[in-house]
């Protein structure tokens, strides 16, 4: 039978936000209802490190509270084909990552998007981070199954974030054609509709660092704060002005949290024309966004009662750290990095 596997994770830097709802959370409660794809949720401390390591507590708090996200949103490791991870604890993943740098080239490296931009704002790099492109190769890698017909790694990814795999893809391919033996499975997307949310302020997308988040932990007020204080347009003085619906923060939310499409056409058509105000606009989207997160608290705090977090998360990572020593073995046969026969 096929073997079917799903790898994705989050870089355990804080709680999560709407951008990581509808950007990954979504697309992974459709993954994990699939019963014939064994997922593997990563919580990806290792990473975290490479730009945070001055900050350990800030690590350590956050793999509680990124599972506790989880668990809030519907993911649910009680289910035999799902798995929530601690990258740092799976022992045979740095040793992959090393024998998949042997393929990384130096221009392919200083090309990768994510490197390029956090390194204008980063001082004094560290060779950790400049690995981190093919950390990721082997963060997919240590759970692949042999590269025969029909087993599968699917990623679960947004659109913007198609391009990376292809390099996951390049260096399990390299590895493969290097030593005519079928290790590495390429990766597959799977993706979502939405690949990023707009921060509040309209700076461009959601992030922690920014300031510009609404998180899935928010309590009511927070959310009804953060949206009343959202930038909408610019140019648009006065409630009867007509209003520009593109590129406005306030229609990109309406767009993603609506369940009324009608109720959303409505509302752009009256914006346009200045025949409604962005008062009574974000009092709605307040009333929206609290709707979808209410259920969400309330499991946060079920869980935050109940849910052995550690237990959890130790059962995930020996379900990995029994794959990563499967894959890292077939790696090493290739290579004849074993032991020499008596």
């Amino acid at each position: 039978m096929a073997i079917k596997r799903v790898l994705t994770g989050m870089r355990t830097t804080g709680e999560l936000h709407l951008g990581h709802y509808v950007g990954a959370l979504k697309l992974w409660l459709e993954a994990q209802s699939d019963p014939d794809q064994e997922c593997f949720f990563l919580l990806a401390d290792y990473q975290a490190a490479t730009t945070h390591r001055d900050r350990p507590e800030l690590i350590q708090q956050s793999i509680r509270d990124v599972t506790l996200d989880w668990l809030s949103v519907g993911l649910d490791p009680n289910l035999p084909n799902v798995h929530f991870v601690q990258q740092s604890q799976v022992l045979a993943r740095p040793h992959l990552t090393l024998y998949l740098a042997l393929f990384a080239k130096e221009a392919d490296i200083k090309r990768n998007p994510t490197i390029k931009e956090e390194m204008e704002h980063l001082e004094n790099v560290s060779m950790a981070f400049l690995l981190y492109p093919v950390d990721q190769v082997g963060d997919i890698e240590m759970i692949s199954p042999p590269a025969e017909k029909g087993n599968q790694i699917l990623v679960p990814v947004g659109r913007d974030q198609v391009p990376h795999l292809e390099y996951s893809r390049k260096l399990a391919r390299a590895f493969n054609d290097q030593y005519h033996r079928p290790v590495f499975c390429q990766c597959e997307a799977q993706v979502g509709s939405i690949s990023k949310l707009v921060g509040t302020d309209g700076s461009g997308k959601m992030s922690k660092s920014r300031g510009n988040a609404i998180y899935l932990s928010d309590s009511r007020a927070e959310v009804e704060k953060k949206v009343k204080r959202m930038y909408t347009d610019p140019k648009r003085i006065h409630a009867t002005d007509p209003g520009t619906i593109e590129g406005n923060p306030l229609f990109m939310y309406f767009d993603a949290f609506a369940k009324d499409p009608e109720e959303v056409e409505e509302y752009k058509k009256l914006y346009q024309v200045g025949q409604i105000g962005d008062v009574p606009l974000k009092k709605r989207l307040a009333e929206i966004l609290n709707e979808m997160l209410d259920p969400i608290r309330e499991a946060r705090f079920e869980a935050e009662e109940h849910v052995a977090v550690g237990q959890v998360i130790r059962a995930g990572t020996a379900r990995a750290n029994e794959l990563a020593n499967e894959v890292l073995e077939r790696t090493q046969e290739a290579m004849h990095l074993t032991f020499p026969n008596p």
